[in-house]
């Protein structure tokens, strides 16, 4: 059996947001219907976001994705980084989950990582 595609949402929103998408998954179990599998993580603004997913941290998902790493020095190698920052950023990814750590060897567990801005949205 095939394994399905892993999608994440990068949101910026505030808790409502978080509130709203779990009140519309209580309805639709409640109406009998299955509720909606989403992965989601939530900044709570733009600056945030951008501070946190740096051009260096996507380009080394970017590395990850192609192919993943045995450790964080040979990472930091591959991309011709300091190992300190690499072992900072990975630190700080793993945490949120945007990327795996498993018995040092790192690794991106998504698909898709994918992000909507809506401005004036409230």
């Amino acid at each position: 059996m095939a394994r399905s595609a892993r999608n994440l949402d990068l949101r910026v929103g505030g808790a409502a947001d978080a509130l709203d998408r779990f009140e519309a998954a209580w309805n639709r179990v409640a109406e009998g219907r299955a509720a909606p599998q989403l992965e989601v993580l939530t900044f709570r603004d733009l600056p945030l976001l951008l501070k946190t997913l740096t051009p260096a941290r996507w380009a080394l998902m970017e590395a990850l994705r192609e192919a993943p790493a045995a450790s964080i020095y040979e990472l930091a190698k591959r991309l011709g980084r300091d190992y300190k920052n690499v072992h900072t950023d990975v630190t700080c990814l793993s945490a949120l989950g945007l990327i795996d750590k498993d018995n040092g060897a790192l690794s991106i567990p998504w698909d898709v990582v994918r992000t909507e801005f809506r401005v004036g949205a409230g």
